[in-house]
This record gives C-alpha cells, structure tokens and sequence, in this order.
C-alpha cells in the first residue's frame, strides 16, 4: 500500500515499538500476502475438515493402565472379544417366544448382519439362563469385538440401520452395551451441538453489532472464528491418523473458537478504533494496538494453553484428546488474531466503521459509565470487596456436597435405540445384567473365584466359567503362559448406582490374586477414581503456571497472585450452581432434563480448566490495561479508574458473547452439553460481573501502588515486558 496518513507521514515509516508492533506492522504492508497464507491453510486443512465427525473416535473414556482395561483386553484377545466393547443386541416380542418361527428368524438375521461384519470376531446366540430372559420373550444376541474400543463405536454406528430393519411384525431389535451407547450418545451430542451453534450464531451475531457498532467490525470475528475453526477441523482429522482424538474436541473447539475468536478480535478493533482517532495511520494505529492490546491478547492466548496442558496428565484418552481439540483451536485462532486481523485493520483502516450505528460513531475507547463505575469501586472498595466474596460464598458452599460419577444411560434421549434395549435388558432380565463385571482369573482358580464371587454382597449370579477361546481349558495360554477362564458377575444393583463402587472393591480386594476385575461399569469406576486422583495435581500446575505468566508479564507479585486466587472463586461458585441445578434438580423442569443426582466425573477436571482459562482471560485484559497506565503515569489508584474506563466495556461485550454461546448449549436434549453450558455459561457470568468488574477492581483499590511493587531481586530475573507502545 502506499496511501498516505492523515498527518502526512509516510504509511511504510518505520513503527515504534516491540516485536508485535513491528508484526503488526509487516503484516499490514503484505496484506495479500498474509491473506493468500491463510487461504492456502484454511484450503489444505479444509479440505479433511467436511469428515471430521464421522472421522474422529467415539470412545475413550477409560484408564490407561487400569485393571478393568486390562480385563478388556484379556477378553477381546483370548474370549472371543467378550469384552466390554463387544455388541449386544436385544432381541423381543410381547407375543413370540424365543423358540418361536419368527422370532428364531430374527434372531437368524440379528446374527447374520453381525457375522458378516469383519470387526465382529464371533457371534454368541441366546444363552438359556444366561442371556434369555425366564419369560422367553427377550434375548440377547453378542458379537464379539475383533477392533479397539473406537472401532466398535463405529461398528454399532454402521450396523444401527440393518439392525433395525429387522425389527416389525412385533418384533423388536435393539443394539446395547458401551459401543451402542458411545455411538447412540455421540450422534445425539452432534445434532445437539449443531442446533446449539444453529441459535448461538444469531445471538452472537446481535450482541456483536452492538458491542462493535458496526457491521464490518462485527464481521471481523466471524472471519477469526471461521479460520480457525476449519484449521482446526482439518488438523483434529489429520492427527486422528495417527492418534484417535475424541469426537467431543470438535465440539468443544468449535465452542471455544467463537468464543476466544470474538474477545480477541474485540479487544483488538477497539484499540486499533482508538488508535485511528488518536491521528495514527492505518499502519501505525496497527503497531500499536499489537504493541499494546496484541500483548494482552498473547498472553491471554498461552495462560489458555498452559491451563489446558495441564488436563493432558490425565490418563484418559478422551480427557486429553477434548483438550487437545481446543488447544488447536486457541493456537489457529490466536494466530490467525495476531496475523490474519492486523493485515485486515491495516486494509481497512477507517472503513472498519463501516456500515455503523449511530452511537458508535459516538463511541469513545474511554467509557464514561465504566469510568463512573470504576470511581464507584474507588470511593468504596471495601464494602463492595465483602459483598462480592460473600455472593461468591454463598453461591460454592453447595460444593461441599458435590458428587460425581460417569454419565449413566439418562444422558441418552429417551427414544435412542440403546436406552430402549437397556431397559428391556434391566425389565427381563434385571437390574444389574446392563452393569455385568467380568472377572478374568487362572484356571487353577477358577472355582475358588467363582465361590467368592457368588457369596460377595451385590452381586446376584454369577456364569460358569468361560475357557478361553481355544476351547477347553489349558487348550490355549495367555501370553504369560497361564491358563485363564473368564467369568461374569451380574450385580444386583443398575450400574449407576453408588453401591456398584462398593461390590467392585469388595470383589478385588477378596478374590484370589490371579483374579482381575473388569467390565463397562468397572471401566467407569476406573475412570472416575483416575479423575478423582488426579483433579488437585491438575488444579495445582494449572494455578501455579497461571501465577507465573502473570507474574511474568506483569512483573508484579502482588496482583499476580491475586488475580489467580481471584479466579478460583468463579470457579467454585460455578460448580456450586451447578450442583444445586444437576445434582440436586432445582431448574430441572425449566431446563427439560431428569437430574442424575450427581455431576458428571470429568466436569470437575476438564471444566476447571476450561473456567480457569477464561477467568484468566479476563485478568489479562483487565490487568494489562491498568499496567499500561501505571507505567505511563506512577498513579496507581487513577490507574485503576481509568483501566476500568478502557476495559469494562470489552471485559462486559467479551462477556455477554460467551454467555451467549455457552447458555445456547443448555438448551441441548443431552445431559454433558447441557452441563457444560450452564457450568461455563454460570461462570463467565459471574466472573465478569462479580469478579472483574468488581472485586478485582477493589482489591486493586485497596493495594494500592503494593499491587505493582517488584523486589530487586526479581526485578533482575524477570523479562522486561511493558504494555505502554513507544
């Protein structure tokens, strides 16, 4: 470009500044360049992205190294693949017996479709006593699995519609077990999430015109959000290649992608906004917001990815993979924020007021009503600081009696093919044939192990021991050289219930040494205390690599670690309120769900980490701003007045966008995205509102120049890093 300024200076002049503004800056004089680079990556990546749902893998969700993982592997290896991932299909007539011609046909045709899927190693008929049902109207047919958890998620997914087209004349056929689950469970997530995207687009769209003033500004996060969510898209199917990633790190990046594009970009716009009327040339007016708000924005970008990092010490593959998804997200949108966005403001300059609202041309980076507010805080930190904490208080004290555990069938719709065949499973057969646990155990103990069994509380029956798949017993070793028999333990109790835990314990502690125990609910049981154990190891990295970027960027122990103590409280008043709504059922009618009396297990982990992350966001945004006027003017108290006056309005538009998208997900039929909008939509609410805006803010107030103060000996350590541009 070679358009002048209005002040006459050259558009190529040299920028003042650090390295973001001297990015900004080249980024605004190659345009095409970096446009054409994006399209180039958005094309190759977009390119897989279209098969990304049916791509991704459908399971996961288990314990690396666990022993119920390794009984599922002793099984699918050396049973017939009569693990926990095999396929189970219920077979039942209110009229026909299971020895009658048409349901013997059914039961013919339910084997033939299974048999001739080459992920099915072998099929199993109706069991008497077993797996037929005393009234002789509902059997279950299984197909052993011959392919890893994911596969067999997609075997049930690929045999749904020849399965069903069994079924009539009275006849019902229903696929179950943790593959039809998996598979019926992410089909029903999918259409949810997109409906929820279909109704937060829209509501983005409004709140973003208002917050930006202007079409083509409002625009500006669109293009961010798109590009990074194709990019990502692409890249989850490529790396899916090599390592299945979970179908859930799509959608959560596709969530986090609107999110973080939008307050990145607004962040951005506004002070690019302040720069142009400040007299700066497109060029400059570019320099400095990357020298400025791009600092924010960058370091916003990595407290995101340190606070996701940490999930990936959890030893669940969907855990991590979930984490994995939006961390490609984040980087795609970050880049693209601190690349794709300056090339575009430099482009556009004063038409990015384009198309305006009559107030925006109006609109001022320097908000007076924040500006009052923060005068507000100022006059009186101390009684709004108590009153604030006490509203976070009162809101977490539900914490103390939180309960988690894995999902159970409820978090399918109640017409999904797998919750009929369980219910049929549990109505003919009992409570606890949906929640078999499977004990793999030596030959030579096989009959102690099967005594034990069948006298331990919980458990209702107990089958003969299965010789592995050699056929008699001492036919055919496991890898170590030891026979084994496979047994099934059918407890009395539904697989969700708590009393399942206790039976499981009870079984391993008593049974001979030989013996591991295993199974679906096992499996969940594995996972959970995994969860458990590893929540505070996640909680600490997470909180101290946050107080470090801080403490880095601003180079001021004080409010570093105030601002991540801070955080933990929206946190807790989230999962306070969501204890009170999913677990203990106030606003279930309101939100159209049956509460399972307890939270999901991974809420805790995952969502902390999530919460943590924006909480932080908002610190960044806020705090950096402060910083940038003590340094320029030494006033700490006016500093704290004048960065509310700067970035309240951002902090509240940021805000009301992710409110927006995340409360959009509450309105999912399915219970986890249901959870998890209320969960981060409750959070954000209350950390924008109660936190930044207000306790924050006070503590500032009544700190003082403390806030900023730096000892000599860390002044030396530390990077100088400064927010004011020139």
């Amino acid at each position: 470009m070679s358009v002048t300024s209005p002040v006459g200076a050259p558009e190529h002049a040299p920028p003042v500044g650090g390295p973001l503004a001297r990015l900004g800056a080249a980024m605004s004089d190659h345009f095409r360049w970096v446009v054409t680079a994006w399209l180039a990556v958005v094309v190759l990546l977009g390119a897989a992205a279209p098969s990304v749902f049916s791509s991704l893998a459908g399971a996961g969700w288990q314990a690396n190294g666990s022993e119920s993982v390794a009984v599922r592997e002793l099984a699918e290896q050396h049973f017939g693949g009569a693990g926990s991932s095999a396929l189970q299909v219920v077979v039942h007539s209110d009229t026909a017996a299971v020895d009658s011609p048409e349901m013997t046909a059914a039961i013919a045709a339910v084997t033939g479709v299974l048999a001739d899927d080459a992920r099915i190693s072998a099929v199993v008929p109706p069991q008497p006593g077993v797996s037929i049902s005393p009234d002789g109207h509902t059997a279950v047919v299984l197909g052993g699995a011959a392919a890893d958890p994911d596969e067999m998620v997609r075997a049930a997914t690929d045999l749904a519609d020849p399965l069903a087209e069994i079924a009539g004349d009275g006849i019902e056929v229903y696929p179950t077990g943790a593959s039809a689950l998996w598979s019926d469970f992410n089909a029903a997530n999918h259409d949810a999430m997109i409906k929820a995207e279909m109704i937060s687009w829209p509501v983005t769209l409004a709140i973003m015109v208002l917050a930006f003033g202007s079409l083509v500004a409002a625009g500006l996060p669109l293009l961010l959000t798109m590009a990074g969510l194709v990019a990502s898209a692409g890249a989850l199917v490529l790396i899916n290649e090599i390592v299945p990633i979970s179908v859930w790190a799509m959608n959560f990046a596709m969530m986090f992608a609107l999110a973080l594009g939008i307050d990145y970009a607004l962040f951005l716009v506004v002070r690019f906004r302040d720069a142009l009327r400040g007299g700066a040339s497109r060029r400059m007016a570019v320099a400095e917001t990357m020298d400025t708000a791009g600092k924010a924005v960058l370091l916003s970008g990595l407290t995101v990815l340190v606070s996701l990092s940490a999930v990936l010490l959890v030893p669940a593959p969907a855990v991590r993979t979930m984490a994995v998804g939006i961390m490609l997200a984040v980087v795609f949108v970050l880049a693209a924020t601190l690349t794709l966005l300056p090339a575009v403001l430099g482009k556009l300059g004063e038409r990015v007021n384009a198309a305006a609202l009559p107030y925006a041309r109006r609109q001022q980076a320097h908000s007076p009503w924040f500006g009052a507010w923060g005068k507000v805080v100022d006059r009186r930190p101390w009684p709004l600081a108590l009153g604030a904490l006490a509203v976070l208080a009162l809101l977490a004290l539900p914490v103390l009696g939180m309960k988690v555990a894995m999902p159970s069938i409820q978090v399918v719709p109640e017409d999904a093919p797998v919750r009929q065949g369980y219910a049929l499973v549990q109505e003919r057969l009992g409570d606890g044939v949906p929640g078999t646990l499977q004990i793999v155990a030596s030959t030579a103990d096989a009959e102690e192990t099967a005594r034990i069994a069948s006298a331990t509380e919980g458990i209702a029956a107990v089958t003969p021991p299965m010789p592995t798949s050699g056929g008699a017993a001492g036919l055919d070793s496991v890898a170590d050289g030891t026979d084994r028999v496979l047994l099934q333990a059918i407890p009395t109790v539904d697989p969700s219930d708590p009393a399942l835990a206790g039976t499981l314990d009870a079984l391993r502690a008593d049974l001979p040494d030989s013996a591991v125990v295993g199974g679906a609910p096992a499996e969940n049981l594995d996972l959970q205390q995994a969860l458990n154990d590893y929540l505070p190891i996640v909680m600490a990295v997470i909180l101290v690599l946050g107080f470090v970027l801080l403490l880095v960027a601003l180079r001021a122990p004080v409010i570093a670690f105030l601002g991540t103590v801070v955080s933990l409280l929206s946190t807790a008043a989230a999962f306070g309120v969501a204890t009170l709504i999913f677990q203990d059922g106030h606003l279930s009618g309101l939100l159209g769900f049956d509460p399972q009396g307890f939270l999901d297990g991974w809420g805790p982990v995952f969502f902390f980490a999530m919460i943590f992350a924006i909480a932080m966001d908002y610190t960044v945004f806020l705090l950096s701003t402060v910083k940038e006027h003590v340094e320029r003017t030494g006033d700490a108290r006016g500093a704290q007045i004048e960065g509310m006056a700067r970035s309240g309005r951002v902090i509240f538009a940021a805000a009301a966008v992710m409110v927006g998208v995340f409360f959009s997900f509450a309105l999912a039929e399915p219970l986890p995205p249901k959870e998890m909008g209320v969960i981060l939509g409750v959070a954000v609410l209350l950390d924008a509102v109660l936190v930044r805006l207000v306790l924050l803010p006070a503590l500032l107030r009544l700190t003082g120049r403390a806030a900023w103060w730096t000892p000599r000996w860390l002044d030396r350590v530390l990077p100088r890093i400064s927010f004011t541009h020139g």
